[in-house]
């Protein structure tokens, strides 16, 4: 179980304006006010984890997932503009039954906020922004043509070597494309992890990376004109952030909006905190946390029926996404895929399963099976429930290298080698390992969110070493 201050994740379902439902996943913490937060492209609401741990004791802060987005649906338009994004914000609000909030968005963020409150300021009590671009029609023409290529899955992973360069110069340049003297940004950085977490969202988010940028970057100067209604708006920046300076490109502020600059990043951050308390409605209804497909009580991700008599786990190193089949329950091992528990040996991983089935299960199982070192798993689990255990599935015995971050990106690299020949090979790539290649295995983009599973699996070396290797 969890209480109101710890972060949780779940998904929903909205419509989209033809009818059709998308899925959007969301994080939610808090209590008190709600309080919508809209993460900039192109992260994810992995982004606002350290600023929800922050503001919960204030608000219930709720975070989805921007289309195409970490976890959630792309909109169904082939070229979507920023209106779609917005009006995907008045989707993701009905759905869980808000029809007012107050709000935070950040560089894209905001401007998507900003949109939706010019079209519909009845839904918003107030929004602090922080940052605010105001392009001109030159640098709009300028990121067409250079800010958004296609984000296209090469075979050999030489994307991943784009998008690492891509993240990490963006640091050091502003625009990131025009590396030179005049375009360096203040305080550039060398962090493999911040890199890393920022290269995860894009490789979630793959082709709709592209979409939901230029979105944003082509975005027109949609402010209020004067006797429109509005929120209260604040509009912040602070030092070092390129977007501070488009405070001044503000002509005229509507009214009741305000503009703040600050020297560091927290004091911008504080004075939107202080603002939003300031501003914020009195209150909406709050929604449920819905006990809806994707996240156990535990917040174990998991596929397919919660009536299945069969529970099936992946091996070490994969995810629940290349292992589900249909008439199953599969779930994503502690530390691996969407799973946000982390086990140190198998006894903690057995002891997380158990209390996710406990909770999940609406039928009594009757097969419990797994991938690989998995089956021992499966086999324990079985004996708690008084089955039988399944014969071992011999699986990938291959061990995973060194994926730890480091400045270059080579963990990358490493991680869709590894993938590619996980295709053809049972082990370390020899003649006794041939296999024969399943159908797909080798398509890019297949590829690519294996890759995407292996870097997010944590201590899969660990746990399949401790079970052992069928």
């Amino acid at each position: 179980m969890t209480d109101s201050m710890t972060i949780t994740r779940h998904f929903i379902d909205v419509r989209n304006p033809d009818g059709s439902a998308r899925r959007v996943h969301y994080r939610r913490a808090g209590q008190g006010r709600p309080l919508l937060l809209v993460h900039q492209s192109p992260r994810s609401s992995a982004e606002y984890e350290p600023l929800i741990e922050k503001w919960a004791p204030h608000f219930t802060c709720i975070a989805p997932d921007t289309p195409g987005f970490g976890e959630s649906d792309p909109l169904p338009h082939a070229a979507p503009d920023v209106k779609d994004y917005a009006e995907a914000v008045f989707a993701f609000l009905d759905a869980i039954g808000l029809p007012q909030v107050a709000a935070y968005g950040f560089h894209s963020g905001a401007i998507i906020l900003i949109t939706a409150a010019k079209h519909a300021p009845q839904r918003f009590s107030t929004i602090a922004a922080g940052g605010y671009a105001m392009w001109t029609d030159e640098e709009r023409r300028a990121f067409a043509a250079n800010y958004t290529p296609p984000y296209v899955f090469m075979p050999y992973g030489e994307h991943l070597t784009w998008t690492w360069s891509r993240i990490r110069e963006q640091s050091w340049f502003f625009p990131w494309y025009a590396a030179s003297d005049a375009n360096r940004l203040p305080f550039p950085h060398d962090d493999a992890l911040k890199n890393h977490a920022m290269v995860m969202d894009v490789m979630a988010a793959g082709p709709s990376y592209a979409l939901g940028y230029a979105a944003v970057l082509q975005a027109p100067r949609d402010l209020p004109e004067a006797g429109q209604p509005t929120p209260p708006v604040l509009i912040t920046g602070y030092d070092g952030d390129p977007l501070t300076a488009h405070i001044d490109r503000i002509e005229r502020l509507p009214q009741g909006w305000a503009t703040a600059k600050h020297k560091l990043p927290e004091e911008a951050e504080a004075a939107a905190l202080s603002w939003l308390q300031t501003h914020a409605g009195d209150g909406q209804p709050l929604p449920r946390a819905p006990d809806d497909e994707g996240y156990s009580l535990n917040q174990l991700h998991w596929l397919g029926d919660r009536a299945s008599g069969h529970v099936h786990l992946h091996a070490p190193g994969s995810a629940a996404e290349f292992a589900h089949e249909p008439g199953q329950l599969t779930l994503d091992l502690p530390g691996h895929g969407l799973s946000v528990p982390e086990a140190k040996n198998p006894d903690e991983a057995l002891a997380i399963l158990s209390e996710a089935l406990s909770t999940l299960l609406t039928a009594t199982p009757s097969r419990i099976t797994g991938d690989g070192a998995s089956s021992v798993l499966a086999a324990r689990l079985s004996a708690a429930y008084g089955l039988a255990p399944e014969p071992i599935i011999p699986g990938p015995h291959a061990h995973i290298p060194n994926l730890v971050p480091d400045s270059y990106g080579s963990h990358l690299t490493r991680a869709f080698a590894w993938a590619r020949a996980e295709a053809a090979f049972s082990g370390r790539p020899s003649p006794e390992t041939v296999r024969a290649i399943p159908k797909g295995a080798l398509d890019p983009a297949r590829l690519h969110r294996r890759t995407l599973a292996l870097l997010r699996s944590r201590g899969a070396n660990t746990l399949t070493d401790a079970l052992g290797r069928p």
